[in-house]
């Protein structure tokens, strides 16, 4: 017996059968998952579901919390097995994506209910509604616990994790993380080991992994990894070991570094640029101001905008853009607060969002947008907590994912900021806090986010949003 309770408060609603001690039994092989989490619970599993909107079913298996989303067996519930250790869920009917996500259950002696999305908050006798926030599910753990590494989103959907360094050594390890399983593998090793690196996805599917520290030397090399082939193999060196630089791929292709910190403690405003055809590097002019902990975000009209970071002599607000067609920078508008060790992102209108970071004595709140069309800044909402060392991530819809960080403390919070209202909401809290950690954005819209240090240790635990 199936006992419905439909919510019509929200008209953006699904809901879910719930079948206690049964799983799927597929009577064909194209009803595998389409995903497999590990989730903390029942509802985590739920909510994962809710999320994909391709999944039309999930079993969560208690003694693994093992998650698993099916595609296409909205018509199997009438293919059952019974297992008292799983829980399986099948989704009846409405519209993807609720603000919020509640679980409904009521009694029955069929071991079924239905699960429906809401605003409210009631209690019964015979049923419960809960509202809960949006949520993090956590998946596969690494097999290296690491921070100041890369992670790269490739063309077949994997993530590919290098380098990095935690409390022993620096890494030339690197994985892969499959978003189809959740589980990670070890690929080929990278030459050298290295943090404090930076990686491109090249137009041909290659990734360029550029500069870094082996833990005794700041590094002048480059590789190249073959997701086709799993392997490495060196390519062209840059004129100047750097580490804490950025890497930007400008329309033409090539892929423009800048600045960094490299031997003799030296703060570097030189750039070069990487030809991916030939392998080779080809100095261009210097920034007009030498910095590290910066950022550097390519504008829609083609140039790059980079902004902030610090040198041996202050931090810094001052923000310069490259012309590629003529190979020259020039200073543009200055930021309102002075920051190292923030983000930057690009939103859909054009313009570019700083967010938080550290002035040199504390860590910052404050966010502010620069508009190309002007070269002007202008304050935007402050974050709820200030932070640095964090990542932004933009959203499908737009809005700007925050996570992590450190301030006085080290943060497993996370804030979306809205570029329509240009204010900030907090959301739920990550497992664990974490820094200095790397946020990739997946094929199906998660948000995949890995290791990191929480102020104890290094992490290898993954999370996706």
């Amino acid at each position: 017996m199936l006992i419905t309770q439909a919510v019509e408060q929200d008209t953006r609603s699904v809901l879910m059968t719930v079948m206690n001690g049964l799983k799927f039994q597929c009577t064909n092989t194209t009803c595998t998952p389409f995903l497999y989490l590990n989730t903390r619970n029942v509802l985590t599993c739920q909510m994962a579901c809710l999320a994909q909107t391709e999944c039309k079913a999930a079993t969560f298996h208690l003694p693994t919390s093992n998650c698993e989303l099916f595609t296409n067996m909205s018509d199997q519930n009438v293919n059952m097995l019974a297992d008292l250790d799983t829980v399986s869920m099948n989704i009846i009917s409405g519209t993807r994506f609720p603000p919020e996500i509640t679980v409904t259950s009521a009694a029955s002696s069929s071991g079924s209910s239905t699960t429906s999305s809401s605003i409210s908050t009631t209690s019964s006798s015979t049923s419960t509604t809960t509202t809960v926030a949006p949520r993090w599910i956590t998946t596969g753990n690494m097999n290296v616990t690491r921070a100041y590494h890369t992670a790269t989103a490739l063309g077949n959907g994997k993530v590919l994790v290098t380098g990095g360094r935690n409390n022993i050594s620096y890494f030339s390890s690197a994985e892969l993380y499959d978003s189809t399983t959740g589980n990670w593998t070890s690929t080929e090793n990278m030459n050298v080991s290295r943090a404090y690196h930076v990686t491109s996805l090249l137009r041909n599917g290659k990734v360029l992994v550029i500069g870094g520290f082996t833990g005794s030397s700041y590094l002048n090399s480059a590789e190249l990894y073959n997701f086709t082939t799993g392997n490495w193999a060196s390519t062209g060196n840059m004129s100047v070991t750097r580490g804490y630089h950025t890497a930007s791929i400008l329309g033409n292709g090539t892929v423009l570094v800048t600045g960094g910190y490299g031997s003799s403690n030296t703060y570097l405003n030189s750039a070069e640029l990487y030809d991916s055809t030939t392998g080779t590097w080809i100095s261009t002019e210097n920034m007009n101001v030498t910095r590290a902990y910066h950022t550097a975000s390519v504008l829609g009209n083609g140039k790059v905008l980079v902004t902030g970071g610090r040198n041996n002599n202050s931090y810094l607000n001052t923000a310069e853009l490259y012309d590629s067609t003529t190979g020259t920078w020039i200073n543009t508008g200055i930021m309102n607060v002075i920051r190292a060790y923030h983000t930057a992102s690009v939103l859909g209108n054009g313009k570019v969002l700083v967010s938080g970071g550290y002035n040199g004595s504390s860590s910052v709140n404050s966010a502010e947008l620069y508009d190309p069309t002007t070269g002007n800044w202008t304050s935007t909402g402050n974050m709820n907590v200030t932070r640095g060392y964090h990542t932004a991530s933009i959203l499908g819809n737009g809005k700007v994912l925050i996570t992590g960080g450190s301030n006085a403390y080290y943060l497993n919070n996370a804030e979306l900021y809205d570029p329509t209202t240009g204010t900030w909401t907090t959301i739920g809290n990550m497992s664990a806090a974490r820094r200095m950690h790397t946020a990739s954005i997946l094929g199906n819209g998660t948000v995949l986010v890995t290791g990191g240090y929480n102020g104890i240790s290094y992490l290898n635990s993954a999370e996706l949003y």
